[in-house]
């Protein structure tokens, strides 16, 4: 069991890297091509519409190959991708490579998930937050990688890094042997064949829908950030485009050691507390960024709002299945499915808020977006209280 935790870690990892390099080079990328940020927010909406595809087919490709063949084949896809981001291929081209890599990326996400969320019963939140802990040190690490290499003015190379993580994570699960997991991580149409459909109750219905909204939401508010982060600090502050890729760090160092905690502080409180707590301190901090006017003060904001959102995504993705039991894989494949949308039409909005408003209207509208997901999670709340009532 502890070896399918670690080289999920070592998966997460990867897909951190890989969410953050397209946002952390993207305003060099942009100056590069002689692009406008709309642009630039239409390159992360193929990414993230691949990343939708990745989620959705993965249930059927992994019928046909496995969860580790799927898994495999996901990671070979973004490897692939990664490469050809390095060459810097003309622009129209980039979104053929952005649809690539985010199908990878999502199906890795989408078939870990449901691997860690039905292989371990106890302690749910902590073993996902241990994952989330990786994914937050990739997305912190590429930044840092990126901001060097592009003063450096080797910028492209920081998708080679991502393309070297994923052939290390490709032979990890070519060779790796997981003992009694091994069956479930190789069963392919003999056994999906035999699992019934998911039919969800009237009441269920309802509260995946509550949830698919927040996903969408949530996940579209932290794309928008991780991606525009260095984008608006340049525009707001005329920061150098090496300093202002930090900012993406800065937000994901505070997303790590959030995360350290996260799972164990929501265990103690109860997630649908520790969902309402985090969402109504995300929308203070973003409701704070637009009076920032020092780099020192945005960098504290940026910093507080990777700390307040680091466990939402793990600890709602556990939050509800747990209102939901019996329908883990379904739930999860469909949660991380409406984030997917959500991280690709968000930061297509906020692309065309960079070129058509001024930054702090920019950052007011994110502001907006994290108000539902407050009224959500009071709605989640609500849910969990009446599931506990009907318990007792």
């Amino acid at each position: 069991m502890k070896r399918i935790i670690w080289i999920g870690c070592l998966s997460y990892f990867l897909i951190g890297l890989a969410h953050v390099v397209l946002g952390s080079v993207l305003p060099v990328i942009l100056e590069h091509y002689d692009r406008e940020y709309s642009e630039g927010g239409t390159l992360i909406f193929a990414q993230f519409a691949g990343f939708l595809g990745g989620v959705m087919l993965s249930s059927t490709i992994n019928r046909r190959l496995g969860k580790r063949g799927g898994l495999m084949l996901a990671i070979g896809l973004l490897f692939a991708a990664e490469l050809v981001y390095t060459t810097l291929p003309p622009w129209e081209w980039m979104y053929v490579t952005g649809v690539i890599a985010g199908f990878g990326f999502g199906m890795i996400e989408a078939v870990i998930g449901t691997i860690i969320i039905a292989a371990i019963t106890e302690k749910t939140a902590v073993a996902m937050s241990r994952l989330e802990v990786f994914f937050g040190i990739g997305a912190m690490l590429m930044p840092l990688v990126a901001s060097g290499m592009i003063s450096l003015g080797w910028w492209r190379w920081s998708f080679l890094v991502v393309s070297a993580f994923a052939l290390i994570t490709f032979i990890f699960w070519a060779r790796g042997s997981f003992g009694t997991l091994d069956a479930m991580l190789n069963a392919r149409d003999q056994t999906s064949r035999k699992q019934k459909a998911v039919v969800y109750t009237k009441n269920q219905m309802r509260t995946l829908i509550v949830f698919i909204l927040f996903f969408f939401l949530y996940v579209g508010v932290e794309m928008s950030l991780a991606n525009f982060m260095p984008s608006m600090l340049i525009e707001k502050m005329g920061m150098d485009k090496a300093g202002a890729a930090l900012s993406v760090t800065f937000f994901w160092i505070a997303m790590s050691c959030g995360r350290l905690f996260a799972g164990y502080l929501a265990e103690k409180i109860h997630y649908k507390s520790y969902v309402l707590f985090s969402s109504l301190a995300t929308l203070l901090m973003l409701s704070l960024f637009p009076l920032t006017n020092h780099v020192w003060s945005a960098f504290a904001v940026i910093t507080l709002l990777g700390l307040f959102m680091s466990g939402i995504f793990s600890i709602t993705l556990v939050f509800a299945n747990k209102l939901m039991p019996g329908t883990e894989e379904s739930t999860t494949s469909i949660l991380i499915a409406s984030g997917g949308i959500g991280g690709a039409i968000l930061p297509l909005i906020t692309g065309w808020s960079m070129d058509h408003l001024v930054v702090n209207q920019s950052a007011g509208m994110l502001a907006m977006f994290t108000v539902g997901l407050c009224i959500l999670s009071i709605a989640a709340f609500r849910v969990q209280r009446k599931y506990d009532q009907e318990q007792a």
